[in-house]
């Protein structure tokens, strides 16, 4: 083993966040997803109705918060499922997930939140949202919550060019992800950022430019997707009309992409995941999709391959 490589990436090359909660917290930490009836910016005609190009979000969340229900009798039935796949978990972080889930009046915000606490298997909360959604006195709110338990906010940066971002329709820029990121650290609450690789408009170029480009940032970790065509979305529909016009990235040719973004990476962002997993009932393409049990070794084993590793490239 190269004596630069960081001894805490341990076999898998690149920093793990599953692995810096275990040691945070003294054991696995499992989010719980939820689905609390929020809506989007995007889709209630605040910017629009039909949302990013790519978006479905059935893609995206278990198969039982299809079926909308409170955020206790969710979280039942998801700890209920975890505990059976994972016995070893010792903390719960109750995950609102769907949609944009700081999109809303803040009492009504607050009352969410604050169920999800009151669960008594429930430590700490995960907030997925969008750059554009976040005020500030939601965030002095946030801010004062997460001195007594923990408060991680997930932001959509999903792209670092403004070009890409506009072809699927986000509704806002990279700028706005820039702003969004410094005044939730400032709150002291851990940022994690969503990129989405292989968006039309982007290039090889400038999805490895985001590497440097987020390193910058007081990003805690990151999500890392490749773009699959969903059904139901706007995408979806413009890839049946012209498949070539949408090239999409081959499990070979993502890994090679993520190896290379990793390297010129900062190794203090932990990754959080390396790729996405979509029921096959929902995608459309690319046909070579894997699953994230064997993307990720595939990932590692590449590191392997080329003696690299997280944040060898980067220039700090």
């Amino acid at each position: 083993m190269n004596c630069n490589l960081p001894g805490h990436f341990g076999h898998h090359r690149y920093l793990r966040y599953h692995d810096l909660q275990s040691a945070q917290y003294g054991g696995r930490v499992q989010k719980v997803s939820l689905n609390a009836g929020f809506t989007c910016p995007n889709r209630d005609g605040s910017l629009g109705r039909r949302g990013c190009t790519f978006c479905n979000n059935a893609g995206f969340t278990p198969a039982y918060l299809h079926r909308l229900r409170g955020v206790p009798q969710q979280l039942d039935e998801g700890i209920t499922r975890l505990r059976d796949r994972f016995p070893n978990i010792r903390h719960f972080f109750a995950y609102f997930q769907a949609y944009t889930n700081t999109y809303g009046e803040l009492e009504s915000l607050k009352a969410q939140y604050e169920a999800a606490l009151a669960h008594p298997d429930v430590d700490g909360l995960v907030i997925g949202t969008r750059p554009d959604c976040l005020p500030e006195p939601l965030l002095e709110y946030l801010g004062k919550l997460a001195r007594s338990v923990p408060v991680e906010i997930e932001i959509g940066i999903e792209s670092c060019n403004d070009t890409a971002l506009r072809r699927v329709k986000r509704g806002h820029d990279f700028a706005a992800s820039v702003d969004a990121i410094w005044r939730v650290a400032a709150r002291g609450l851990p940022v994690t950022g969503h990129l989405l690789f292989g968006l039309p408009g982007e290039t090889r170029e400038s999805q490895l430019e985001a590497a440097a480009t987020l390193s910058q940032l007081p990003l805690a970790s990151l999500k890392l997707h490749q773009l699959q065509v969903i059904r139901g979305t706007a995408m979806a529909r413009d890839w049946r009309r012209n498949p070539a016009s949408l090239p999409l990235l081959g499990v070979a040719d993502y890994v090679e992409l993520v190896v290379d973004f990793l390297e010129r990476l900062s190794p203090t962002i932990a990754i959080q995941r390396i790729g996405s997993e979509v029921p096959a009932r929902m995608r459309l393409a690319p046909d070579d999709a894997i699953p994230l049990s064997a993307l990720q070794p595939r990932v590692a084993t590449r590191l392997a391959e080329r003696k690299t590793w997280q944040g060898r490239l980067f220039q700090g």
